[in-house]
């Protein structure tokens, strides 16, 4: 727990490693299947053209560059002696096992990479994919991440996210037994949802019994139909007030043995449209977090019936 409100990720790495440990962000340079038309066009209401992406592999970089790149700033500013390689932008399993496998193996081969984190959809995780990341959990520390953003499909309809609840509930039956650590992320803040609704979604994830989850902020950035929602006056983000009481609320009902791997995060300043408080306020927003909690007496999995 951090100061025993909720199961922190750094703390956990720590525990798990004897040692600091960082995520580095790697760009694959893969497609999303709700961009290409495997599953739709457009893709989600929120996500631009970058994908929440660093661009690095537009750049030419290669993986490994992109982890040496990282690790010696890391290790430098911040001591860390280990590190997770994290496939983040867009669809971390669209592509054929044998690329996925290159891509992957590369990662691991690098100085200090001591395990894996691949970001994906829940619906583009067939068995060959699966199958791979049972292989490499033998091996090594590995994380599937999995895109929910709602349990609600209405919302999931309303973002065009392309699959529904049970899509999600499934992938993680499949996955599950494998050795692979289960991560479910969850957008607060979408379009036409209520306390209500993401309260929903926080009984559903825990119902699950995943081993980790992911909070975002939703962000309103450049080039996406948010941003058209928002500019004609059809969407008013969360204010900071809001989100820390709902991000309260949500850990009060996951299990206390769930990893809290993010609460918020940094939106790329020259994309953010909407709500300016995001940017650059991470620390800020995580304090206001512990207050509220230490404020109600409360803490993760208060009001979790397992």
């Amino acid at each position: 727990m951090t100061d025993e409100l909720y199961r922190g990720f750094s703390g956990y790495l720590s525990q798990t490693f004897g040692c600091r440990v960082h995520k580095i962000t790697v760009d694959a340079g893969l497609g999303c299947p709700n961009r290409d038309g495997t599953i739709a066009r457009g893709g989600c209401l929120y996500c631009n053209a970058r994908g929440s992406g660093t661009g690095a592999a537009r750049e030419g970089l290669s993986v490994s560059r992109q982890i040496e790149r990282s690790r010696l700033f890391l290790s430098r500013r911040y001591g860390a002696r280990k590190f997770l390689a994290y496939f983040q932008s867009f669809t971390n399993t669209h592509a054929p096992v044998a690329l996925l496998r290159s891509l992957w193996e590369e990662a691991l081969s690098c100085e200090g990479v001591a395990g894996l984190s691949v970001g994906t959809r829940p619906d583009c995780v067939p068995e060959p994919v699966l199958a791979l990341m049972e292989e490499l959990a033998r091996k090594t520390h590995f994380w599937a991440e999995y895109g929910l953003q709602s349990a609600c499909n209405e919302t999931l309809a309303r973002i065009n996210r392309g699959h529904d609840a049970a899509c999600f509930a499934d992938a993680v039956a499949r996955t599950r037994g494998r050795g692979i650590r289960i991560c479910g992320h969850v957008i607060l803040g979408l379009p036409g949802e209520t306390r209500e609704h993401m309260m929903k979604t926080a009984d559903f994830i825990a119902g699950l019994g995943l081993d980790g989850v992911k909070l975002h902020l939703l962000y309103v950035v450049k080039g996406t139909g948010m941003e058209a929602l928002y500019r004609q006056g059809e969407y008013r983000p969360l204010d900071r007030e809001e989100y820390v009481s709902l991000v309260a609320d949500f850990l009060e009902r996951l299990p206390p043995a769930t990893v809290i791997q993010r609460l918020t995060g940094d939106p790329h300043p020259e994309e953010l449209v909407a709500p300016s408080w995001a940017l650059g306020g991470k620390a800020r927003t995580l304090a206001l977090i512990r207050e509220e909690l230490s404020r109600r007496g409360s803490f993760q999995g208060r009001h979790f019936r397992g």
